[in-house]
């Protein structure tokens, strides 16, 4: 069993074809296309940490389907798009604002939201969120799981953190 992180899907949401560049003609094709993604990176028996945003706009009925049609366990990190169709969705294995979990040994902390400052920070704690779309400057140890910043497939603990190791070989 892997596990996998993301945030910001937006199922079902127009704006995220606008205010994100995402390269679909519609939303159709973008719920589609991050569906495909998922499957394609993650295995049945994985376990993947939703940290918040992942729809807004679809009733109960098409929040249930797209859930039913992702690989993985699945557990939601509460973002501020999720309303109450999507914290009630029966397909979550968990459901929370907040969560701190360590992967291959590492501790992370996970929230929707970057936050300045988090427990752990000191003994090597990685903060991972949403919300920014990819648009905030990291700090240390702090990395956006997006679909934006990260590609449309939930990623790795080691994905992650290189994804800031082929940042810093470009600069």
């Amino acid at each position: 069993m892997a596990v996998y992180f993301t945030a910001d899907t937006h199922f079902g949401d127009p704006r995220a074809l606008r205010f994100d560049h995402r390269p679909f003609p519609d939303l159709d094709a973008h719920d589609e296309g991050l569906i495909a993604a998922w499957n394609a990176a993650v295995a049945p028996d994985d376990e993947v940490w939703h940290l918040g945003d992942f729809s807004l706009g679809p009733g109960p009925d098409r929040i249930a389907d797209i859930l039913s049609r992702l690989h993985g366990t699945k557990h939601l990190i509460a973002g501020n798009n999720d309303g109450p169709h999507t914290l009630a969705a029966k397909e979550w294995a968990s459901v929370r604002a907040y969560v701190e979990i360590a992967v291959e040994g590492r501790p992370l902390v996970l929230c929707h939201y970057a936050f300045r400052t988090w427990n752990g920070i000191g003994r090597g704690a990685l903060n991972l969120h949403g919300h920014s779309h990819g648009k905030l400057t990291p700090m240390p140890k702090q990395y956006d799981v997006g679909v934006d910043p990260m590609g449309f497939a939930p990623v790795g603990l080691s994905a992650i953190l290189a994804s800031r190791r082929r940042k810093v070989a470009r600069g």
